[in-house]
């Protein structure tokens, strides 16, 4: 099994060998090929990624399943999404009736998934800076995940927060299986992973 993810960057990739280590045990047969296509910036939108879509689902090396995994906080102004729910129908409709590609957004962003580590990041930030209340993934645009991991990291003085490294050190030896509790997005995002490979999908 060969499962395409579009991403859009270098963080998301970092995320995969947590993401792997979490399924293993929740899946009824071998690991399936999680094969990331990071676009360093934003995922196609419109044609283009109906036209990214098709070209990996089909030829020579095609893979069985393609998951697009957007951030809803893109950074552009309006943003192009209202929620996570809006980004997953305008995907769809943009690729069209294709029962082998799976939508998924961050909302707002990546960094939402490392929030429930909160104890973790003050740790490595060297700051008791207090935790955002509240559903992780409802951080919203105006002060967004990812700025309220700088300003910890700020504050802790050991250095700027550097997405690549520092949220693999913030993952590490952690319990993925709490994110997804407290994220509902990235429980979507499992259980599509889950489905797709027959295993037992997460309440």
């Amino acid at each position: 099994m060969k499962i395409a993810l579009i991403v859009e960057g270098s963080t998301e990739k970092a995320f995969l060998p947590y993401l792997r280590n979490y399924l293993r045990p929740r899946l009824p047969g071998p690991m399936p090929n999680l094969d990331p296509l990071p676009y360093h910036g934003r995922i196609p939108t419109g044609d283009k990624l109906r036209k990214a879509v098709t070209l990996l689902l089909s030829g020579r090396n095609a893979s069985d399943h393609v998951i697009a995994l957007t951030d809803v906080h893109t950074g552009s102004n309006p943003p192009d999404f209202l929620d996570a729910e809006d980004a997953k129908s305008k995907m769809r409709q943009w690729v069209g009736n294709e029962p082998r590609f799976h939508p998924h957004a961050a909302q707002y962003e990546f960094e939402a998934w490392l929030i429930p580590y909160w104890t973790r990041i003050q740790a490595i930030a060297g700051h008791n800076q207090a935790a955002p209340g509240g559903n992780p993934e409802q951080i919203n645009h105006n002060s967004p995940p990812s700025d309220r991991i700088k300003e910890i990291f700020r504050r802790g003085g050991r250095g700027r927060y550097k997405k690549t490294i520092d949220s693999g050190r913030i993952l590490k030896d952690m319990d993925l299986s709490v994110a997804v509790d407290r994220c509902p997005e990235l429980k979507a995002l499992v259980n599509s992973i889950l489905h797709i490979c027959g295993g037992l999908l997460v309440p």
